[in-house]
């Protein structure tokens, strides 16, 4: 069966960094894109990021431009989010899911988009 499990979450200083690991199973990873997303509590869930299947484009929320990189490996099978110069605001839980439509541009940040989601990774961002 499809399964998505997240890494790498944990406790940050702010302006630190983190790397966050997606691990796919029960299909064939490079025939679809990896989106990242996020919730805080009391808070919708937020996209993050999407990687498609062809590794471009990518795409981001105006809140994480310029500080996280998502990248993927097909041969591991594992998507990355790599986040920079870390801020309390980006505290939440972090989710991977598998995106199944096509483009990206115009549904890249909505849940509807995604079928399979990872149980979430928690990331802390405090002194």
């Amino acid at each position: 069966q499809v399964q998505l499990v997240e890494f790498g979450g944990g406790l940050v200083q702010p302006g630190g960094s983190l790397t966050l690991s997606c691990a796919a199973s029960g299909f064939t990873f490079q025939h679809y894109g990896i989106g990242w997303f996020r919730q805080a509590p009391g808070k919708e869930r937020e996209g993050v990021a999407l990687i498609t299947k062809l590794d471009s484009p990518t795409y981001y929320g105006d809140s994480v431009k310029g500080r996280f990189t998502i990248s993927r490996d097909n041969a591991k099978s594992t998507a990355y989010l790599q986040m920079n110069d870390l801020k309390p605001e980006d505290t939440a839980i972090y989710y991977c899911a598998r995106y199944y439509l096509y483009g990206g541009s115009t549904t890249w940040n909505i849940p509807g988009a995604y079928d399979y989601w990872g149980q979430g990774t928690q990331v802390t961002v405090s002194s």
